[in-house]
């Protein structure tokens, strides 16, 4: 997006995955802005490492307005930002074994106070979706409104609706150190030294570091390992299967083509941010948990991938000015939930720098639950 590095900026937004990016498509038409990311590419981490589906109960009864609001962005987009959907059909199927059914009417109760269109199953029901399922495995939810995401096509959206509306990128260019000045800041990167009148930190896993360097206090911003699998299985399972998840957190899996699946053991091991690498022990314990649920014979593990999620203490995403720092705002925290709230996160961020108010889903939504105010 960018040749020459500037030498200064209204918005300086750290990190160029989905929630720097989406944020840089809203506001560029606004402000000057600048991404600058510390890989070669942007959506190295976490956005590239998605598990890539849209489900409105996924991250909690808290979260559930902001992917909601996002639907039509994702669904409907504006032909100018792009000629075709990013969520594609799945449903999803919440289960649980005889002795879950609580666990699972308590979800249902959750979800449909919040209007989330989620059923009962019956166990024949959830037997005939389910192709293999081990006797037990009795109690079900359906969310049929779940939805698989083109994260890919997502987030080359946004990096090139940026591009559009003025914003620049500068890869290989991480934060060095910022200090701040009469009327903004001084930042030096990887690749030089810009002026700016904002900092957004849309640093995901190095969140609280960014911090750190702008002399703003940590937010405790954690990372979590999240390891995926691809399963080849010597049974023939349709591509269309739903989404599974376990009502007690211990799996999910989805269709990956015919006689594939991706699957993971719902794992949260607490790491470093960096490259993340998928332990052998994840994937077995995966293969396991699956093999608890289903009679599927597993013929190989295609491959193999793991990423990292970050979650705020209270596990609800971070955005909004800091409390202390005048002219740094945050954008992080978005857990494995980043991907299907990044149109509302970043439309909502937008306005308050600058862009205008949202309407619709997105405007109703009233910000001030997710402000770093709430850590001060």
């Amino acid at each position: 997006m960018t040749a020459a590095f500037p030498s200064a900026t209204d918005v300086l937004i750290v990190g160029a995955g989905m929630a720097g990016s989406g944020l840089a498509a809203a506001l560029a038409p606004h402000r000057r802005v600048l991404m600058i990311e510390a890989e070669d590419a942007p959506g190295y981490h976490a956005t590239g490492l998605s598990a890539a589906f849209w489900q409105q109960s996924y991250g909690g009864p808290d979260v559930q307005p902001l992917t909601a609001a996002s639907f039509d962005a994702l669904a409907h987009p504006d032909p100018a930002f792009s000629d075709r959907p990013f969520l594609l059909p799945r449903s999803s199927l919440i289960v649980g074994r005889a002795e879950e059914a609580a666990m699972v009417d308590a979800f249902i109760a959750t979800f449909a106070a919040r209007g989330v269109d989620v059923a009962p199953l019956e166990a024949t029901e959830l037997a005939a979706r389910v192709p293999g399922l081990r006797a037990g495995w009795t109690a079900a939810a359906s969310e049929p409104s779940c939805r698989d995401i083109d994260v890919a096509a997502l987030h080359a959206a946004c990096l090139r609706a940026a591009r559009r509306g003025g914003a620049m990128l500068a890869t290989r260019a991480p934060l060095i150190a910022a200090r701040r000045e009469a009327g903004g800041w001084t930042v030096e990167t990887g690749r030089g030294t810009v002026r700016a009148a904002v900092i957004v930190n849309a640093a995901g896993a190095w969140a609280d570091r960014v911090a750190a360097a702008c002399g703003a206090a940590p937010m405790g911003i954690r990372p979590y390992r999240r390891t995926m699998a691809q399963v080849r299985l010597g049974a023939p399972v349709p591509a269309a299967l739903p989404l599974i998840v376990h009502v007690g957190g211990d799996f999910y899996f989805k269709g990956a083509g015919e006689g594939r699946i991706w699957l993971s053991p719902h794992d949260e091991t607490p790491s470093p941010p960096g490259d993340a690498a998928p332990e052998d022990i994840d994937v077995a314990l995966a293969i396991a948990r699956l093999q608890a649920v289903v009679d599927w014979p597993v013929a190989a593990v295609e491959r193999k991938w793991a990423g990292l999620r970050s979650f705020a203490p209270d596990r609800l995403p971070v955005f909004g000015a800091d409390p202390h720092v005048p002219g740094f705002v945050w954008c992080a925290g978005q857990g494995g939930f980043g991907i299907q709230t990044a149109p509302a996160i970043s439309a909502l961020l937008a306005a308050a720098l600058g862009a205008p108010m949202p309407g619709g889903a997105i405007g109703a939504i009233d910000p001030a639950a997710f402000s770093p105010a709430r850590f001060a």
